[in-house]
C-alpha cells in the first residue's frame, strides 16, 4: 500500500466528483437540448473515470473518496450566482465548463508526471486521463465554435 499513491488518486477523484457535479449543472442549466445532452453525457463519463480511480484505491487496500470537494461546491454556487446575474445563457455556462476542463486537465497532467507513484497507479491514471482529455477537447472545441 502506498499512502502516497492513495493521496493522489483520492485528491484525482474528488475533482473528478466535483467534474461530474458541474456537468450535472450545466447539463440542467443548459437552454440547448444540444449542450444539455453533451454536458450529461460527459457527467456520466466523469462518474466512470471516478469509478475505475475508486477501484484503483480499493486495490491498494484503502477506501476511496466519493464526493466532491468544498472548493467545488463553492465555485459551482459563485456560477450559479453568475448564471443567474448572466440569465443562464449557454455561452456564459459553456466559459466555465471549459475553465473548470482546464483545471481537471492540469490535475491529471500534474498526477501522471509524478515519479514517487506505484506504475499500477500511473496506468490507472493515464487511463482515467484518456476520458478526461476527450471531455476537455469537447468543451474546448464547443467554446472556440462558438467564439
Amino acid at each position: 500500500m502506498s499512502k502516497h499513491d492513495i493521496s493522489v488518486l483520492n485528491g484525482l477523484i474528488t475533482t473528478t466528483c466535483d467534474s461530474v457535479k458541474g456537468f450535472e449543472g450545466a447539463a440542467e442549466d443548459a437552454k440547448s437540448t444540444r449542450y444539455s445532452t453533451m454536458f450529461a453525457d460527459l457527467a456520466r463519463s466523469r462518474t466512470e473515470v471516478a469509478a475505475l480511480l475508486q477501484a484503483e484505491v480499493r486495490t491498494l487496500g484503502e477506501e476511496p473518496e466519493d464526493s466532491a470537494s468544498f472548493l467545488g461546491t463553492a465555485h459551482r454556487g459563485f456560477i450559479d450566482l453568475k448564471q443567474v446575474l448572466t440569465g443562464k445563457k449557454d455561452m456564459a455556462i459553456i466559459a466555465e465548463v471549459e475553465k473548470s476542463e482546464d483545471h481537471i486537465q492540469a490535475q491529471f497532467e500534474a498526477a501522471l508526471r509524478d515519479s514517487g507513484l506505484l506504475s499500477a497507479t500511473l496506468a490507472a491514471i493515464n487511463q482515467a486521463f484518456a476520458a478526461v482529455k476527450v471531455g476537455h477537447d469537447q468543451a474546448s472545441a464547443l467554446k472556440n465554435s462558438l467564439a
